[in-house]
Parts: C-alpha cells; sequence; structure tokens
C-alpha cells in the first residue's frame, strides 16, 4: 500500500480528502452516472467511480436500507483477485469461510436406505489461483464497497428508499439521460450522462431501454435455508452434494462464522400449468426434505436466518445497453444493464454474484476514460459485446449444470432407469470447476484484444484470460510480492515488462516508453498528470535482487510523482526468490533469451503478450480507442 505522496496525513490511510460531502436530503439534479441498484453489481461499480474527484455518481436503492441477510454466499476465486485490487481481500479471507475439499454422498451399495460417503475432491483445482473458494455473506461483501466508496475523494453513500421508475436517452445535450426516480412518494427528474441499471431482474432500466429477458424455465423447483442447526452429519462443514436413492438432493455450503450453513434442497418437478405452485412452499417442507434426503442422519433446525424458494430458470437480455439493432455507427450507448437485470440462472453454480460484479468491473473503468476524456465514447460499445458473450456462455453451461445437480443417483440393479453413478457425478464437478471458480471468462480477439501470434513467447499468460498473479522479489527492498496484487482497480492499464537474457530490447523498451514522441505513455497521458496515471508499468528483471540497486534502474521504473516529485520505489523486481521457489518466469512459461511485453486491461485480462521491440504494434494498440492528450512534460 502507498501514500503519503502528496504530504503527511495522521489517521486511517483509506479516507481521502473528500473533494465533495454526500447530502442525504438532497438528490443532484445533473451526474455524470446514475446507478439504479446497490447489489453486488452496484456496489462494485460504485467503489470504482467514487474514487475519481472529477466525476459525479447518483447511486439509489428502492429499498430502505442496505441488504442485512441471506441472498448469495459463493464468492470466486476470481472475485478474491478482483477484491485485492479495491485493498479488500484481506478482509474477505478474515471473515469468509475457505473451502478446501467437496465431498459425495449417495445410496449405501448395501443398504440403498442409507447414504455413505463415496468420494471426495479439492474444490479448487491446482494451480488456478492463489486464493481459496471463500462463503462470505453478500451483505458483508457489499458492505466492503460501500465502505470504500465513503471513504473515496467523492465520499459517495447511496440513496435509500428512491426508486428509478424510467429512464430515457434523449440524445441532446451535454446530460441526455433523463431518469425519472420516485423518494417519499414525489418524483424527481435527474438528468445524467450515463445511467446503468443493477437493479435486478425485474429491472426498470432494462424494461425502459424495451429489452427482455428471454429464455425457459425448466419447472423444477429448489429450496435455500440457511440455517443454526444440530446433525450427526459427519461433513456438515465442507462442501458436500449429497444424494439419496429416492433422486432427493442437497448442495451443502459451510457458512462463514464455524456454525451456520447452507443447503440448497431438490424439491422437485413443478407443474408448468401451476404458475403459483413455487410460492406455496414452506420452510417447514424444504426442512422435511432435507431430513429425509440426509437419513439416516438427523438434522434438528433451531434458527432460520434465512430462506427463499426459486424455480430453475436460466434467461439472458439480446443486449446489455440501449444501442438498438442498426443504430448509426455514430451514435454510442448511453444507458447499461448488468447483473441480474440482463442474465438469470440458477444459484448452485456460484456464478449470478460473481459474474454479476465482473460485468461492471468491465464496465467501470470504460466510463471513467471515456468521462475522463481518454477515450471516445465508442469504447463503450464494447461492453455489451464483451459481456453478453460471456453470459451466453455460463447460461449454456448453467443448463448442463442443473441437469446435472437433480439428476438421481444410478442403481445398479436397475441401471435402464439412468441417472448419474458416483463417478459421472464427480467428473461433472471436476469439469465445472473453472466455472466455479471464476476461470471461464475468455475475451476473444477485438479492439481491446489481440490476438496469439506471439503466445509462445509467454504461454503461462494466454490472451483473453486473466493475468495470473505470481511471487517476484521487490528490488528495492526485497519484499516478496504477488505481481498481480499490484494492480488496483484505478481504471489504468498495466505493461508488464519481462527482460531479455541481456536486458539489450528490455532497456531499449523503457526508454521508448519514456522518450518516443510515438510512446503511448507520451500521447495519451495528460499534461500534468503523474507520468504512471494512464500506464502503470512494471520490470521483472532475470536475477536476485542483490544484483543491482535502485539508482541503476531506468527512469521509467523509478518515476517521480506528485506534488514533491517523490520517487515510486514499486515498479521494479526480481525473479529470483528469496529463501528460493519457483520463479515467474518458469511458473508463466515465460522465454528467459527474448523476454516479452504482457498487456493487461484495467479489468486484470491479458489484452496482448507482444516481444519487448514490438513497439509499432505496441503504439498501433492503443492508438485504436485512446484519444491523444497534450504532450506529456
Amino acid at each position: 500500500m502507498q501514500y503519503y505522496l502528496n504530504g503527511f496525513h495522521t489517521g486511517d490511510p483509506d479516507l481521502f480528502e473528500a473533494v465533495r460531502e454526500h447530502n442525504p436530503q438532497v438528490i443532484p439534479a445533473e451526474v455524470d452516472v446514475l446507478i439504479a441498484g446497490t447489489g453486488p453489481a452496484g456496489a462494485v461499480l460504485t467503489a470504482q467511480l467514487a474514487q475519481f474527484p472529477e466525476i459525479t455518481t447518483l447511486v439509489v436503492e428502492k429499498n430502505d436500507g442496505p441488504l442485512l441477510r441471506g441472498h448469495a454466499d459463493g464468492v470466486a476465486c476470481r472475485t478474491v483477485e478482483m477484491f485485492e485490487s479495491f485493498g479488500l481481500a484481506d478482509r474477505l479471507l478474515r471473515e469468509g469461510y475457505g473451502i478446501n475439499e467437496i465431498t459425495f454422498w449417495g445410496p449405501d451399495a448395501q443398504d440403498r436406505n442409507n447414504i455413505v460417503r463415496t468420494g471426495r475432491n479439492k474444490d479448487v483445482a491446482e494451480g488456478l489461483s492463489e486464493y481459496p473458494h471463500l462463503i462470505v455473506n453478500q451483505a458483508r461483501l457489499q458492505d466492503f464497497l460501500f465502505q470504500k466508496a465513503a471513504k473515496s475523494p467523492t465520499r459517495t453513500v447511496p440513496y435509500y428508499g428512491v426508486e428509478l421508475l424510467n429512464v430515457e436517452n434523449t440524445n441532446t445535450g451535454g446530460y441526455p439521460v433523463t431518469a425519472t426516480l420516485r423518494s417519499n412518494g414525489e418524483d424527481i427528474t435527474v438528468r445524467a450522462k450515463y445511467v446503468v441499471g443493477t437493479d435486478g431482474a425485474r429491472s426498470n432500466v432494462r424494461r425502459s431501454m424495451g429489452v427482455k429477458l428471454e429464455g425457459d424455465a425448466r419447472n423444477h423447483a429448489w429450496g435455500v435455508l440457511d440455517i443454526l442447526a444440530v446433525t450427526n452429519f459427519p461433513d456438515i462443514r465442507f462442501k458436500a452434494a449429497i444424494q439419496n436413492a429416492d433422486g432427493g438432493n442437497i448442495l451443502l455450503i459451510p457458512r462463514e462464522g464455524g456454525h451456520m450453513f447452507r443447503l440448497y434442497v431438490d424439491m422437485g418437478a413443478l407443474d408448468p400449468e401451476d404458475r403459483e405452485a413455487r410460492n406455496r412452499f414452506t420452510p417447514e417442507q424444504l426442512i422435511a426434505t432435507a431430513q429425509h434426503t440426509l437419513s439416516p442422519f438427523t438434522l434438528d433446525v433451531k434458527e432460520i436466518v434465512w430462506w427463499s424458494a426459486y424455480e430453475v430458470g436460466q434467461r439472458l437480455a439480446s443486449r446489455f445497453d440501449d444501442l438498438e439493432p442498426g443504430a448509426p455507427s455514430d451514435r454510442d450507448p448511453r444507458i447499461f444493464i448488468a447483473g441480474d437485470a440482463c442474465h438469470t440462472h440458477s444459484a448452485k453454480a456460484g456464478q449470478g454474484m460473481n459474474v454479476s460484479m465482473q460485468d461492471t468491473f468491465n464496465l467501470g473503468w470504460k466510463l471513467t476514460a471515456v468521462l475522463q476524456g481518454r477515450s471516445p465514447a465508442s469504447l463503450l460499445r464494447t461492453y455489451s459485446a464483451e459481456r453478453q458473450a460471456i453470459a451466453k456462455d455460463l447460461i449454456d453451461f448453467d443448463v448442463r449444470w442443473s441437469k446435472t445437480l437433480s439428476a438421481k443417483p444410478k442403481n445398479p440393479q436397475n441401471p435402464e432407469a439412468g441417472g448419474l453413478d458416483k463417478d459421472e457425478m464427480q467428473q461433472a464437478y471436476l469439469l465445472a470447476n473453472r466455472y466455479t471458480a471464476g476461470f471461464a471468462t475468455v475475451y476473444t480477439p477485438s479492439l481491446l484484444t489481440g490476438g496469439t501470434a506471439h503466445q509462445q513467447l509467454a504461454s503461462g499468460f494466454p490472451v483473453g484470460e486473466r493475468f495470473y498473479s505470481s511471487v517476484v522479489t521487490r528490488i528495492a527492498d526485497a519484499q516478496l510480492i504477488e505481481l498481480g496484487h499490484t494492480a488496483l482497480a484505478d481504471g489504468r492499464w498495466r505493461l508488464y515488462a519481462f527482460a531479455d537474457a541481456g536486458n539489450e530490447k528490455f532497456d531499449a523498451l523503457m526508454n521508448y516508453l519514456a522518450m518516443d514522441e510515438a510512446s503511448p505513455v507520451r500521447r495519451f497521458t495528460p499534461a500534468g498528470r503523474d507520468v504512471d496515471a494512464v500506464f502503470d508499468i512494471k520490470g521483472v528483471y532475470q536475477r536476485s535482487h542483490a544484483d543491482t540497486t535502485v539508482d541503476k534502474l531506468p527512469a521509467t521504473l523509478l518515476p517521480a510523482k506528485g506534488k514533491y516529485g517523490l520517487h515510486d520505489y514499486q515498479k521494479a523486481y526480481a525473479s529470483a526468490l528469496i529463501g528460493g521457489g519457483q520463479e515467474i518466469f518458469e511458473a508463466r512459461s515465460i522465454d528467459r533469451s527474448t523476454g516479452a511485453l504482457i498487456v493487461v486491461r484495467p479489468d486484470q485480462y491479458v489484452a496482448q503478450v507482444l516481444p519487448l521491440d514490438a513497439t509499432g504494434e505496441l503504439a498501433e494498440f492503443f492508438a485504436a480507442f485512446m484519444q491523444p492528450q497534450l504532450v506529456l512534460a
């Protein structure tokens, strides 16, 4: 963590000097961005935008206060990585419950009236992430993000009890989007440059766009219970997939705190003609079904913390912005939807909340770049193009996954009846691992993601996938650092330069970035801003930290910043680790002879793998979506 750049100050280093204060009595009439909804997607976008003093953000929520309990709880490894960029991963790890293994239970071959453990696997495959799969109450996760926003320079705080009724893009004026809000029975008009609907499956923002969620219900019901209970089921603190001979299914999730746990309980088929059937379930029915599935083990429920029943279904919006098919090429989107407002699916893969947050993690940096004048508004067209494809892929997976979880166990005495045997069930979980860990997203070649012509230079950083962190040694102070953890959710692009064998190309690249008029750093960094305000450049040498000193580093890796011109000592790293261990060149299969330049998007996805001397390709890539600034002094 870095602070004191512009002078010493006491107190909480996470509390920034305010440029404005939140007034709960006055809703502003004009804002840059209006966010409707304070669910996970809205919380991530709020935390992103709040840190930029020049951006005004209004967040409204129709409920009278923040979420307190229930709803989603699974935090994928990829989401923990994202929270690290907000400085919040430690809080998640402290409060969350780590899931290390999943156990499988099925009918006892000797007595099919009983259930026995049939296998166990790692919950997250080896080598996917440095972080575990966590269980954290959605309410706490949102608290962390809104606390971050409240400490930001803009002191952004949601307005509760305020509902967005409708929104319209007038395509005129500096604030072309008109939104009608209702607060205390009074309608209020707010004008905005952009509106983002994170207002759930019944989104008024989506309705205003004339877009529907399209898909199918599966006519199958599940119940979910967060409970405090006494039980003799031995794997109560493991994630567990449980089946009995009757076709009863439970997915058990141990919850944070060490005592509470969640049960997803299969409640069977629904009559497609009875649209109210789901609403007639009671918590007593869910508990009785769970007790039957767990038999001969007992379940004595002492307290129901939260419960719900839902029908399995997958639905997707055809577009995630207000650009209708055939819209003129010079028209850019102004209204966006994210999360449940544009894709819904079953809860048991743990992807609804996680994918929703990745939606706005994608959108937030793009809005910032456009509002700051660093990119043209056409950049915002890439949001719907990228995220709608990811949501479609997730829904296709969820259809398959829901069928797997509802399948009956195969009966060896009656194989013609179908079902899955224990090995098939475990294999299905293994195949789903990249989805449930949050690593199934791959951005295909586009304006923001290059091709794979140079992928062999660093095969451990696949283009289009998230940047996979690895440990390096900081040259300035011999600290062991996860390189990926140096990337903040601040809208900056990352350029990770891995040195070639003799450092000749590496040194030439550093000189080009700092001095050449064609360098993206010089072309696209606004005058008067810190040299790393747009591009955060890191260098990794193939050596021990003791082989050099900071005074021998190129100026690019020792930039002077802030009002005092203080040096930033956190740009240069060595691959050799104190005490030994696998170096990043081996861990990520980086060519030692040639080195490589890894270009990483602000949302932590690899955009390019380039040779160190491919300066022309580098400049061409950024020129496609960035606007030249006044020449950086």
